[in-house]
């Protein structure tokens, strides 16, 4: 059984053709899902019984099983922990801002990046998610949102897993939310976020997508981002930054650098000349976070004064810069903190 998030509409309208019905009944159901957002066959009570039926027997619709849902003490972050269908499981949250309602989105059970200050990198790489997995994420929330009579603002694919390590799944997800005829998802409302992953970078800059492309950097020379993101290893920092330069050349586009501000690790005022240097001459933001906890890293995130000076550096010497507050980090929900097991409870923590 197929999950029916996995099609897209040339692929549906095919096999509502095999069923011998009308090519408008595969319109009627791509609404059904993506506009009136239901979740199954019984609710699209437009459609002849018969076609229900074949719906029930040929697709699955509920692939997302809520294991656990948290709510941050301020109530603004919601975190759920899904169970799929073969049992492992992904975690997806919800970020409400005062005019924003930003979904923070899986893309894999795990990952196999292995870097040491993430949750997910610390519990290893699972398997993919498909398309339809990732789609009914995203689907779920926005059914919620909308019986308060409110919509997803913005997606970022960054909760578990790296995307460009499924990149083919990642983009045809992509494709199905900005869908025109589906649910129109802005292209320029989404962002993807890599760890480094070159070859897949200089593909999605031949894409020319409109999709905002984020790197995690965390590091400005190498021997410090080895010993943090394996994965520079393999693709080093001057061989990133290349393929950085050739997306902005490509796209035009400005591309977005994340860092974790650790303590004494990657916040010293050394680390920001150095990343001033890195990063000159090139269209881009830096967004800085304090570190997130994880049990399974000792690096403690930097203090406020720190991270302000860190900034002005960066912008002193025309590298803009935004240190962005940690959300929801009371129920695991921060950058960093998502992995597929039930913790049950809140942690305690604070920002110095």
């Amino acid at each position: 059984m197929n999950l029916i998030y996995d099609l897209d509409f040339s692929e549906l309208s095919r096999v509502v053709l095999n069923w011998g019905q009308p090519a408008f009944r595969a319109q009627q159901i791509w609404t059904g899902l993506y506009k009136n957002f239901w979740h199954s066959p019984d609710e699209f009570t437009n459609l002849p019984k018969s076609v229900r039926e074949k719906m029930a027997l040929e697709f699955r619709f509920n692939v997302l099983t809520p294991n656990l849902v948290l709510d941050s003490s301020d109530g603004q972050t919601r975190k759920i922990l899904f169970k799929l269908v073969d049992g492992r499981q992904v975690e997806a949250v919800l970020m409400r801002y005062s005019k924003r309602r930003t979904l923070c989105i899986s893309t894999q059970v795990g990952c196999a990046m292995g870097c040491t200050f993430c949750a997910t990198g610390q519990m290893g790489f699972s398997r993919h998610l498909s398309s339809g997995e990732i789609v009914a994420q995203v689907m779920y929330y926005a059914s919620q949102l909308h019986l308060e009579s409110s919509t997803v603002t913005n997606i970022v694919l960054m909760g578990m897993g790296e995307p460009f390590h499924n990149y083919e799944n990642t983009m045809k997800a992509i494709d199905l939310l900005n869908d025109a005829d589906g649910y129109n998802f802005g292209a320029r409302r989404i962002t993807i976020s890599t760890s480094g992953l070159v070859p897949a970078i200089r593909k999605f800059s031949s894409e020319k997508r409109q999709v905002n492309l984020a790197v995690s950097l965390h590091a400005a020379e190498n021997d410090l981002r080895e010993s943090m993101m394996p994965v520079n290893k393999r693709y080093d920092i001057e061989e990133l930054i290349t393929a950085c330069r050739e997306y902005v050349e490509t796209t035009g586009r400005r591309i977005t650098f994340e860092w974790a501000l650790i303590n004494g690790i990657n916040d010293t005022p050394e680390q920001a000349h150095k990343l001033v240097t890195l990063l000159k001459g090139l269209i881009c933001h830096v967004n800085a976070i304090p570190l997130n906890p994880t049990m399974g890293y000792s690096g403690k995130a930097t203090s406020r004064e720190r991270a302000d000076a860190f900034k002005q550096i960066l912008e002193t010497n025309g590298i803009p810069c935004t240190i962005r507050t940690r959300r929801g980090i009371d129920i695991y929900a921060g950058c960093g903190q998502l992995a597929s097991h039930d913790t049950g409870q809140k942690i305690n923590f604070e920002i110095t």
